[in-house]
C-alpha cells in the first residue's frame, strides 16, 4: 500500500498554518466541454491560499493534434519553474471534482522528476465544505524557481506500443471511460472518433474506484483489480478518452502498491481516429 500520494484537508491546513517552506499548491481543475465549467475562471474566482493554476491544455505538446499530450521535459520544467515550483517542493494538487484532472497533473509531476507529490483528498469541494478559508482576488505571481525535468519514459506508452501489445498480450489495458463508451453504445464526445474499445482491453470506469471525490479503500481497490485479473506481475496500461482519467486508475494502482504500470498518453483520442487501428464493441 502507498497512501503517501494523498493529503487530507486538515493536514494541508496545518502546513499552511505553520508556513511550511517549499510547499507548492496547484489547482489542476479541468473539465470536459459537456460539464460547462472553466477551471481557470473558477481558480481566479477562489482558490486555496497561495495556489497556482496548472493548465493541462497549455502545458502540453503544442505541436500535436491530440489534446493535452505530454510536453517535452524542458518545456514542462520551464512552466513548473515559472509557477514557483522546484523538484524538492512538497507539491499538493487539487481539482474541483475530487479526483479527476488532479490525478493527471500528479502523474505528470511524478514522471517529470518531482520528489513529493500529493493529491488533496476530496479536492476543493471537501476543503470548502470543511469551512477552510479560500483566497479571492487576483492571485499573487510566484517567484520563478528552477524545476529540472527528466521524463521517465517507462511510464508512457504510444500507439505503436498498443499495436504491439494487441499481438503479444503482455500487458493488461484498462480503460477509464464510462462503460457505454467502452462498449460502443454511446458515441464519443469528440467528433470523428469511432466508438468501442481496443481489442483485449478491460473496462474500469473511474466511478467504480472512487466515492465522494476520494478513492475507495485499499481492500476494495485490490478486489476490483483482482477481479480484472491484475496482480503484481501484470503490467497495466491505463487509457481513457484523452489521457486524463487514465491517471485516476494509475493513482489507484500506485495506492495499492502496484507500480508495474504505464499510461497511454494518446488514449482513445488517438486510437479512435486511426482508421487502421482495430476496434471492438460490446462488453
Amino acid at each position: 500500500m502507498n497512501d503517501s500520494n494523498f493529503i487530507s484537508p486538515e493536514a494541508l491546513l496545518g502546513l499552511l498554518a505553520e508556513g511550511k517552506n517549499n510547499l507548492s499548491i496547484v489547482d489542476a481543475s479541468w473539465y470536459l466541454p459537456v460539464q460547462n465549467r472553466n477551471g481557470h475562471e473558477e481558480f481566479l474566482d477562489n482558490r486555496i491560499e497561495g495556489a497556482q493554476y496548472f493548465n493541462i491544455d497549455a502545458i502540453c505538446d503544442s505541436e500535436s493534434s491530440l489534446p493535452h499530450m505530454l510536453p517535452a521535459a524542458e518545456y514542462f520544467g520551464e512552466h513548473a519553474g515559472g509557477m514557483g515550483i522546484t523538484n524538492d517542493d512538497h507539491i499538493v494538487i487539487y481539482d474541483g471534482m475530487g479526483i479527476f484532472s488532479s490525478a493527471r497533473v500528479w502523474w505528470m509531476f511524478k514522471i517529470m522528476g518531482a520528489k513529493n507529490v500529493q493529491v488533496l483528498e476530496g479536492g476543493f469541494d471537501r476543503w470548502k465544505e470543511a469551512g477552510h478559508a479560500v483566497e479571492t482576488g487576483a492571485p499573487t505571481p510566484p517567484e520563478t524557481k528552477i524545476f529540472t525535468a527528466s521524463l521517465d519514459s517507462s511510464k508512457v506508452r504510444d500507439i505503436a506500443d498498443i499495436r504491439a501489445n494487441i499481438e503479444t498480450n503482455d500487458a493488461k489495458i484498462l480503460d477509464a471511460r464510462p462503460g457505454s463508451r467502452f462498449t460502443g453504445d454511446t458515441p464519443e464526445p469528440r467528433a470523428g472518433l469511432r466508438s468501442g474499445h481496443m481489442p483485449g482491453a478491460g473496462s474500469l470506469p473511474i466511478d467504480q474506484i472512487q466515492v465522494d471525490g476520494r478513492l475507495k479503500d485499499v481492500a476494495e481497490l485490490t478486489k476490483i483489480f483482482d477481479d480484472l485479473g491484475v496482480d503484481n506481475n501484470t503490467h497495466v496500461i491505463t487509457s481513457c478518452g484523452s489521457g486524463v482519467t487514465a491517471a485516476v486508475i494509475t493513482l489507484a494502482l500506485t495506492t495499492i502498491g502496484h507500480d508495474n504500470h504505464s499510461l497511454y498518453d494518446g488514449s482513445w483520442s488517438e486510437w479512435g481516429q486511426a482508421v487502421d487501428a482495430p476496434v471492438e464493441t460490446g462488453s
